[in-house]
C-alpha cells in the first residue's frame, strides 16, 4: 500500500510503500521525529512500542516513549 506523506515528514520522496518494513519502519522514525502531534496521533501505538529500540531515535524522542511506555505498565 503506497501512502503520500506530509512534506514536514517525508521530503525525499513522493510515496512510501507501508508493505515494505524498512520503509514502514523509516516512515515511523521520521513521524516520531518531524511529525506533529497530529502525525503522531495517527500511528499504532503497539507498532511505536514494537520497534521504538530499533529506530535510532534522537535520545530525547526514545526517552520520551521509553517513560510513557513504563508509566503504562503501571
Amino acid at each position: 500500500m503506497n501512502i503520500h506523506p506530509p512534506r514536514h515528514i517525508v521530503w525525499s520522496t513522493d510515496k512510501v510503500d507501508l508493505r515494505d518494513p524498512f520503509q514502514r519502519r523509516w516512515l515511523l522514525r521520521q513521524t516520531l521525529v518531524y511529525g506533529l502531534a497530529e502525525d503522531v496521533g495517527k500511528l499504532d501505538l503497539d507498532e511505536i512500542k514494537q520497534e521504538y529500540e530499533t529506530l535510532n531515535l534522537p535520545e530525547h524522542i526514545h526517552s520520551l516513549w521509553q517513560r510513557y511506555f513504563e508509566y503504562l505498565k503501571k
